[in-house]
């Protein structure tokens, strides 16, 4: 297993579609486990497979509930049925999420509250997810990223005028960047 790079957010790969997944061999197997192992390394809750130069219909995820019960796993080709958001704006102590393709900040961000995934799994096994909270909330960032969409995109006028700014003084928002988890110092 290796720790791979990320692509912040000026790469293309971020901003197309992905391809749906075919065969699942053992390049897929060691993908995902790679994706595993750079989402705990960043750390993260969630990864697709574009966020690591990768184009391909893949995300891992990974949370602790309040209760401590753990939730990890790998969807395949998901799709995603949502309800609506809340109208208004978010709440920012309650709503608020980052990216590791736009690692160190956060910005608050209004989603639907209730979510259901369907996938297959790194057995070829069909998944059904039905979650509410900050997990619907994980499932639609990742699979956000799987269209070709970054959390960033979706913010308001001000915030984004914000990520404007914080891309400029980091170098960001151009093709190739990247930054390695476990070696890389962002707060620099």
């Amino acid at each position: 297993m290796a720790v791979l790079p990320i692509r912040i957010m000026g790469d293309t790969v971020l901003h197309s579609p992905a391809s749906p997944v075919g065969e699942i061999d053992d390049e897929i197997r060691t993908l995902v486990a790679d994706m595993f192992e750079t989402m705990d390394a960043a750390p993260g809750v969630g990864l697709a497979a574009p966020q690591v130069g990768v184009p391909l219909r893949i995300y891992t995820y990974s949370y602790v509930d309040d209760d401590d019960q753990p939730w990890r796993g790998v969807l395949i080709n998901p799709v995603l049925w949502m309800s609506p958001p809340e109208p208004g704006a978010p709440d920012p102590d309650e709503e608020s999420e980052g990216c590791l393709s736009f690692p160190g900040e956060r910005f608050p961000l209004r989603r639907a509250d209730r979510v259901l995934v369907t996938a297959v799994d790194l057995d070829g096994a069909s998944v059904r997810i039905e979650v509410d909270g900050w997990r619907a909330r994980i499932m639609q960032h990742e699979f956000d990223h799987l269209d070709g969409i970054l959390y960033i995109d979706r913010l308001s006028d001000g915030d984004w005028k914000s990520v404007q700014k914080i891309a400029r003084k980091r170098g960001w928002g151009k093709p190739g960047v990247s930054w390695m988890p476990g070696v890389d110092d962002l707060d620099a």
